[in-house]
């Protein structure tokens, strides 16, 4: 509105302040009038020694309509570029590096989760409820930042995959817990090549490939 009214002001100074320009002896050249940062222009008419603008010019010149009340004309001139919508921003393409480093970070944790399962069970050596706890919170924590840092269409395609990796991770874990409840041996045949755990390792590969390429691709070993 400052702009408009500022557009205006020059308008009207200058309307004011022009002087005629006469010559007793050749015929000047038509003036002419124009809007600073506005294409085209209007010629100047000049009466009784003052220059004016056509109404219709004006309105041309500062691509403004006119409208007309009983005895008003009413100029609307378009809004300034502070007034004026955002344009619509692009559809990101490809992985961001802050999701990148989320998600890899976050198979790490699910990595370090399944070894020392994995190792319990070969050396029959118990883990703990408070240790499991432990990874699950941290897992579940970054899987929160990778979340967080979502901004891509690639990125919330990808995002689903690593909750069903948390998710799989999850239920390998409770898994290991039952048995060690119900058993102080537990087989070391009980997790190896089993499909659970084959799944959270082929979801882990799978994401880490999908990573280095920076394009999604749908791993089915997550679902």
């Amino acid at each position: 509105m400052k702009m408009i009214l500022a557009v205006l002001a020059a308008i009207s100074a200058a309307l004011l302040m022009l002087p005629a320009n006469g010559n007793a002896q050749t015929p000047p050249k038509a003036p002419i009038f124009t809007i600073a940062g506005h294409p085209g222009e209007a010629q100047l008419l000049q009466v009784d020694g003052k220059s004016y603008v056509e109404i219709e010019s004006l309105a041309l010149l500062t691509q403004g309509t006119l409208s007309f009340k009983t005895n008003r004309t009413i100029l609307t001139l378009p809004p300034s570029n502070a007034e004026a919508p955002e344009p619509t921003p692009q559809v990101k393409q490809g992985f961001s590096t802050a999701f990148i480093q989320a998600g890899i970070e976050e198979m790490s944790l699910i990595r370090e989760w399944r070894i020392a399962i994995v190792n319990a069970v070969e050396s029959n050596s118990p883990v703990s409820v408070e240790w499991v706890a432990g990874r699950q919170r941290l897992a579940d924590k970054n899987l929160a930042l990778a979340s967080a840092a979502v901004s891509t269409d690639d990125d919330r395609s990808a995002y689903p995959l690593l909750t069903a990796e948390f998710n799989s991770m999850q239920k390998l874990s409770e898994a290991y817990l039952a048995m060690r409840q119900r058993a102080a041996f537990i087989s070391p045949d009980t997790f190896n090549n089993s499909p659970l755990e084959e799944q959270v390792l082929s979801c882990a590969r799978g994401f880490v490939a999908m990573a280095e390429s920076h394009e999604f691709q749908d791993q089915s070993s997550c679902h």
